[in-house]
């Protein structure tokens, strides 16, 4: 006689099989795509050589020229933590407090059981794996422990696997995270970290600055690691920390890995990389590569990173059966809190593409980013032009994979795939902008954008150089105007009020 719990895993394979079989018909062959979304930090909409840039990035080039290149995609927002929120949850992460620029002792903003874009995968059947940086806090209310198993995390919400930097580069604690456990720790050295004041003896950048071989221009005083100080104190975990030269290679190795362990099922990584992040410190063998000093040396490294996973997908038989999407968190940004020559070696490479503003700001150049999309089904050498926000991946690979939405989390994710697998140009209506200091702007699909009255500074207060789009009279501009040089709030009143409405619509739902 059959058991009970025998006729239920029964059940459950053939609902499994069942959903399945219709997640193939919508990508149309007997086997489902694997997924490889490659998340850039800070590359701005001009920096491949693609779109004008004079710094060589073939092979992400071949993503764009190969696949399908969209000319108005956006992240979110102008900074990475709510623009990373918002691309896994379907939540734009303006809608709670505390979802700004998270420091590195961040709690978990993401909680446990949320549906994600990683678990709509893992529902689908998919292995799953968060490979890089994360920046989207880690354990419960009073942040992670760093010596012990540190939950909750990414593999609360949808990942199997993840190989993490817990914040940022230029953020307290330099160490990998494996899963949940801070890897090769060693527990009679544990970590401290702070964020208020110094803890330990380590020496800092203000204290000693003879000891830095990468100086820091704003911020970026405290703890010194590697020769480098960082935004935080620390102390312990001497042999867990990273070598920044090294992250590059470490996190393809590890991407690699877990693309040669996915054998039959199909699998989804969120490959987030560390470039071209400050501090932009690249391995030996990309520094002066460029000619456009540390900034172009890790765009150098960043592609060639990119190649390195195309070529062991096709290695391992994986690329005609796979898609690959590229896109980045935020636009760029140039002193970002390191001497590295930014601005002085830029020479005539335009990472903005034409754009106003950069990372911070309410301009174009915060939001619009690179993204392409290449792989099996995808339309070569075609360009999208349809308006298309990150946020709406999540929604748009639950309608592929079939897979049902959680409407009362991911409030704002909007089913596109027609629009992201290039079978149709008609996308959104708008989507909304966050700037620094919670400044909401609203694009229109024609062509128009609206940014509200605002306090604040006209240039980010603390040392980037970027314009904010900050000022108290309303704005309208014709995106056609790629510099949003003409306001035309005044000469276009209707305009501008429709999308001021259309803004207040967005921000009042529920």
């Amino acid at each position: 006689m059959i058991q009970y719990k025998h006729l239920t895993l029964i059940f459950f394979c053939l609902t499994s099989l069942l959903l399945c079989n219709s997640a193939k018909a919508q990508f149309g062959t007997d086997s489902l795509p694997n997924v490889v979304l490659i998340y850039t930090d800070d590359l701005g909409y001009g920096d491949l050589s693609f779109s004008g840039g004079k710094i060589p990035t073939p092979n992400i080039d071949r993503l764009f020229e190969q696949g399908l290149s969209f000319s108005q995609a956006y992240s979110t927002a102008a900074t990475c933590t709510p623009s990373r929120y918002s691309l896994l949850t379907g939540e734009y992460a303006w809608r709670a407090k505390g979802r700004g620029v998270a420091p590195g002792n961040a709690s978990a903003l993401i909680k446990s059981g949320r549906q994600t874009l990683a678990s709509i995968f893992r529902e689908a059947g998919y292995r799953t794996a968060v490979i890089g940086k994360w920046h989207l806090g880690l354990g419960g209310e009073k942040g992670p422990d760093w010596n012990g198993v540190i939950t909750p995390g990414p593999l609360d919400i949808g990942f199997d696997e993840a190989f993490l930097i817990p914040a940022t580069g230029d953020r307290v604690p330099t160490v990998f995270v494996k899963d949940n456990r801070v890897l090769e720790l060693d527990p009679n050295d544990p970590i401290a970290v702070s964020y208020g004041k110094k803890i330990g003896d380590w020496p800092t950048g203000k204290e000693n600055p003879e000891l830095l071989t990468t100086k820091y221009s704003h911020g970026h005083d405290q703890t010194i690691v590697n020769g480098i100080s960082r935004i935080g104190y620390m102390t312990g975990g001497k042999a867990a920390l990273w070598r920044d030269e090294d992250i590059s290679d470490r996190l393809v190795e590890e991407s690699k890995k877990f693309i040669s362990a996915s054998k039959d099922q199909p699998f989804f990584l969120y490959f987030s990389t560390h470039d071209i992040h400050v501090p932009r410190i690249a391995h030996e063998r990309y520094q002066g590569k460029s000619g456009f000093g540390p900034r172009g040396d890790v765009i150098v490294q960043l592609d060639e990173a990119v190649g390195m996973l195309l070529e062991h997908l096709e290695k391992e038989g994986k690329l005609s059966n796979s898609i690959v999407i590229f896109s980045s968190d935020n636009g760029p940004v140039w002193d970002d809190g390191y001497v590295d020559q930014a601005f002085e070696l830029i020479g005539d490479h335009d990472a903005a593409g034409g754009l106003r503003g950069g990372k911070y700001s309410a301009f174009e150049a915060g939001t619009r980013v690179p993204f392409a999309v290449f792989g099996r089904g995808i339309p070569e050498g075609k360009t999208q032009d349809a308006i298309f926000s990150q946020i709406d991946l999540l929604s748009s690979f639950a309608s592929a994979l079939n897979q049902k939405v959680d409407s009362k989390s991911a409030t704002d994710s909007e089913d596109h795939h027609q629009v992201l697998f290039g079978k149709t140009d008609e996308g959104r209506d708008g989507l909304v902008q966050e700037a620094i200091r919670g400044v909401l702007s609203y694009v229109s699909a024609d062509g128009f954008k609206y940014i509200p009255p605002s306090e604040g500074e006209a240039i980010v207060p603390w040392g980037p150089k970027i314009e904010t789009g900050f000022t108290k009279k309303p704005q309208l501009y014709s995106l056609m105007d790629k510099k949003e040089s003409i306001n035309l709030s005044d000469k276009m009143p209707k305009k501008r009020d429709e999308l001021a409405r259309k803004l207040q619509t967005v921000i009042d739902k529920k």
